[in-house]
């Protein structure tokens, strides 16, 4: 076998490792290199020993030598100033023309300026999206490639073929220029935690609400996995809920705070900088951040009583109801589900507006048919969607979506109005509900609050009964002045 190895990877932790073995399963040749030698020669010895195919290096510059030019160099180490470092320990070793790869969950603004930095050095410079976790890493990720379009037909041959499939199709595509793939890794990541959050709402709408068992919500979940909700995080739901310890459902023992890493608060910072209404997805951040009040939320259950004292009276909760519910329940996480990649899809055609990215959105629903988190059988009704119209300004224009929120409206509605009557918090669900109302509205109150804005502010307003940007200011009170704001703003 040459001594010149086709791809190299820094970093190995959990997903580099798994990534670099699959990369072997595929016949490729891999170097790899870690800032502390002894995991190298841990891998090396240990998930590697089978692997004829895998080279572990102790220096950093025996590691880049060992590649074939050009050099493609994946690193799978922490995101932020951690990757600038080893870009600039590997930059007096590399030639114009080599590739890196940065393949963690790096912000996309990062992404944006590490390429532009590494185009005047002539390296050529990917940021990729990588979803799937541990498993997806070993079987076939989700990948989402950007930055750099000359790198691509370098990588493509290695990342299509360790990628998952969707049918003969590879779950990796090119994204876009700069920070493209990251971007959309971003925004697939705020679409999981709106996903989660909406999952824990409607468990909670049963087992609260409805007092049913974990194995009999179990058997739900594993039901709606038949259907249109079929997808990995519905599958493994059902798995969580009949999972046993010491003969009791491990979920009840499990402490009811949750941790974040970030990238579902950048998808709703960003939204908020470009003005999209990603609603759900950050209110499923916020249902992290409330859930982290742990100690508070006790003392002030002590201080406050619900209205769930009284549930069950009037014989509400006979088999007819229960069963009516839990399907009505269904139908409200798919209509709120729809709502969530809707939004999604909103902030990915900004971006691509504000930064000249030419995203596929078909593709990119592709992309994430298999190997990552929120993959589902949905999703082949998204890529439908924008192949049929690859214009179309929203999800829920599409006919088939819009069939569908139609079909569960009634439901939905009914759902979020027992979960307030029952004191249940479902954010997601009643935010999602919200902004459907607020979008399919000709007309919102907002003629009131630019009123409100020009009175104390004379922000100005346009009127409906003049051309469209011709600005109107009124002295309201007669003591103001004519004169309209030009900078000051609320």
């Amino acid at each position: 076998m040459s001594d010149k190895h086709e791809m190299g990877l820094i970093g190995l932790a959990v997903m580099g490792q798994n990534l670099v073995m699959n990369m072997a399963d595929h016949g490729f040749s891999v170097a790899v290199y870690n800032r502390t030698y002894a995991v190298t020669e841990q891998f090396l010895a240990g998930p590697a020993e089978s692997f004829d195919n895998i080279f572990g290096f102790e220096k950093l510059e025996d590691f880049v030598a060992s590649l074939k030019r050009p050099r493609k160099i994946m690193l799978m180490v922490k995101a932020g100033a951690v990757v600038d470092r080893v870009i600039e320990q590997l930059l007096p070793l590399l030639e114009e023309g080599d590739i890196i790869i940065d393949g963690g969950n790096s912000y996309y603004g990062d992404t944006n300026r590490r390429a532009a930095e590494l185009k005047e050095k002539g390296i050529l410079f990917v940021g990729s999206g990588v979803s799937g976790g541990e498993e997806g890493a070993r079987r076939g990720p989700s990948l989402m490639p950007g930055g750099n379009k000359e790198a691509w037909e370098a990588v493509k041959p290695v990342f299509q073929i360790i990628s998952a499939q969707a049918g003969d199709e590879p779950c990796c595509d090119w994204v876009g220029e700069d920070g493209a793939g990251h971007f959309v890794k971003m925004v697939h990541n705020g679409i999981e935690y709106g996903d989660m959050q909406l999952i824990c709402e409607a468990y909670q709408l049963m087992g609260e609400g409805l007092g049913l068992s974990a194995d009999k919500m179990a058997a739900i979940f594993g039901e709606w996995n038949k259907g249109d909700l079929d997808s990995y995080l519905v599958e493994i739901t059902a798995d969580i809920l009949s999972y046993k310890e010491e003969g009791g459902p491990l979920v009840d023992k499990i402490l009811d705070t949750a941790g974040q890493k970030g990238t579902g608060k950048w998808t709703g910072i960003t939204a908020l900088d470009k003005g999209v209404p990603l609603t759900l997805i950050a209110e499923a951040v916020y249902s992290r951040c409330v859930s982290a009040l742990k100690d508070e939320r006790v003392r002030a259950s002590k201080v406050y009583e619900g209205p769930r004292k009284e549930l069950g009276e009037g014989g509400e909760f006979n088999e007819s109801f229960t069963e009516d519910f839990v399907a009505q329940v269904g139908k409200a996480l798919l209509a709120s589900k729809i709502i969530s990649y809707a939004q999604g899809f909103m902030l990915m055609r900004e971006a691509a507006r504000e930064y000249g990215w030419d995203l596929n959105y078909g593709g990119i629903a592709l992309m994430w048919r298999g190997g990552c988190i929120i993959r589902s059988t949905f999703l082949g009704k998204i890529r439908e969607a924008y192949d049929k119209n690859a214009k179309l300004e929203n999800l829920l224009l599409d006919d088939y979506f819009s069939d569908k929120i139609s079909d569960c409206q009634d439901s939905w509605r009914k759902v979020v109005m027992k979960a307030v009557e029952w004191g249940i918090p479902v954010p997601a669900m009643s935010s999602a509900l919200s902004f459907f109302d607020s979008y399919r509205s000709a007309r919102l109150p907002s003629n009131l609050l630019q009123a409100q804005r020009d009175y104390f502010g004379a922000h100005t307003y346009e009127r409906t009964d003049k051309p469209r940007g011709e600005f109107f200011h009124t002295n309201w009170t007669g003591k103001g002045g004519d004169v309209s704001s030009s900078t000051y703003n609320v």
